[in-house]
């Protein structure tokens, strides 16, 4: 559908859009977000319901990157028109997820000293000025930036420096970094849909919010979501985001395996791995037989194949996604910090004994999660396919309680300082 410009006040603020471009969709969600005041603690947890919602099959996308900018525009157009009808607004802004760029974390402390005596905002913008330029080194391309620890004169546990005396403060943080051109390229067709991109957010932190609990982040849990073209993961330790990565791995291998070996068309493919399809096989696989048709074939004529064969195609495709999950958390210093437990999500998760098979290679508990329940949010997007669009709301509420200091960039207009000090203001 065609998406035209139109001029005018814009979105109200607190009409928040999402958009998640996927390799087999792309998401959009417009959510009414309201705040709730403040209790003695914290900022409250803003109120939000889904006010529109849409879905359309990705094209033009590949492994999480961009492949062809009109194909994956007409997408993305039709998604947010679908999702903008049923709300009865008009975007102006996303906050959009990036899953492409090879996805790598950086854990670094910025530190300065303080000339004046007294911690003043422009000490802070300094300290973050520096990590964003340590961060984007090597031609990488900032995604977000959190706080992980901050110290004054090396004493740790302070929530609000500004106007304490001090002579050095230090910030721990952690970066997320994307190749520029993937990135660039995202960004580019988002734009070509007349939208601006309010922030960018790593797509392993977005599933993260949507299937963990507050709990299990403050004990320690990695989150793996397990896509059609990507795998990704977000750890977690003392409720703070501490590592992420992303692999071109994921569900459409799987459906690539089963239609080369079977000799039938990739839609059918899909269909089978989702009727069919399983890790762990049984008894009764031998005499569970499917019927299909054969790729080329004119004639109505359909072959068959046993779920126990079927099992020996798939297994192999998972068993290499679960090795590369192994040796990702392996390499990760910060493994130990998260502690043992995995959160499975992603669509690819909800196969059938995948959650067991993943448990007994990676000698971890492991359980399936969908996005946690939302105001007005469809059945149909409740399943674990869905679960980094519905983060990305989570996500701009955890901004507004102030555990985040930088989301994404703007390449466009506001320097970097002016962004950094709005999120100063709105987290300290």
């Amino acid at each position: 559908m065609s998406r035209e410009r139109r001029w005018g006040s814009g979105t109200p603020k607190h009409i928040k859009g999402v958009l998640d471009i996927g390799t087999s969709k792309v998401a959009c969600l417009i959510a009414s977000v309201v705040d709730a005041g403040e209790s003695d603690d914290a900022p409250a947890s803003p109120r939000m319901r889904i006010l529109g919602v849409g879905h359309q099959r990705a094209e033009g996308i590949k492994g999480g990157v961009v492949i062809d900018l009109d194909r994956a525009e007409q997408a993305v157009r039709a998604a947010v028109a679908q999702a903008e009808r049923m709300a009865g607004v008009e975007l102006t802004e996303v906050h959009l997820s990036v899953s492409c760029g090879r996805l790598k974390s950086h854990n670094f402390a910025a530190r300065a000293e303080i000339a004046g005596g007294v911690v003043r905002e422009a000490d802070l913008g300094r300290m973050l000025d520096a990590g964003r330029t340590f961060a984007e080194q090597g031609g990488r391309s900032l995604v977000d930036m959190n706080e992980v620890a901050l110290r004054i004169d090396g004493v740790p546990g302070a929530r609000d420096p500004r106007g304490l005396a001090a002579r050095e403060i230090a910030i721990d943080l952690h970066a997320v970094t994307a190749d520029e051109a993937p990135l660039r390229n995202l960004l580019m067709v988002v734009r070509r849909c007349y939208l601006e991109v309010a922030s960018l957010v790593a797509a392993p932190y977005a599933s993260a919010l949507a299937v963990t609990s507050e709990d299990e982040r403050r004990l320690g849990v990695t989150a793996i979501d397990i896509g059609a073209g990507a795998t990704s993961f977000a750890m977690f330790a003392e409720d703070r985001f501490v590592h992420a990565g992303a692999a071109p791995l994921g569900g459409a291998q799987i459906t690539f395996d089963i239609a080369r070996s079977l000799h039938t068309p990739l839609a059918e493919a899909e269909r089978i791995k989702a009727l069919y399809g399983t890790v762990i096989g049984a008894p009764s696989d031998e005499r569970d037989v499917f019927f299909y048709p054969a790729a080329g074939e004119e004639d109505a004529v359909t072959h068959q194949r046993t779920r126990a064969e079927l099992v020996d195609v798939v297994r192999p495709r998972v068993k290499a996604i679960v090795d590369h999950i192994r040796e990702r958390l392996e390499s990760c210093e910060l493994s130990a910090l998260a502690g043992r437990a995995l959160v499975l999500t992603g669509g690819t998760s909800q196969m059938t004994g995948l959650a067991d098979f993943a448990a007994a290679e990676l000698g971890r508990p492991v359980r399936v999660a969908r996005p946690q329940v939302v105001s007005g949010l469809p059945p149909a997007l409740s399943s674990s396919a869905f679960s980094t669009v519905v983060g990305l709301l989570l996500a701009d509420t955890q901004a507004r309680a102030g555990r985040w200091i930088y989301q994404g960039r703007d390449t466009q207009s506001e320097s970097y300082l002016k962004r950094v000090g709005s999120w100063l203001r709105e987290g300290f």
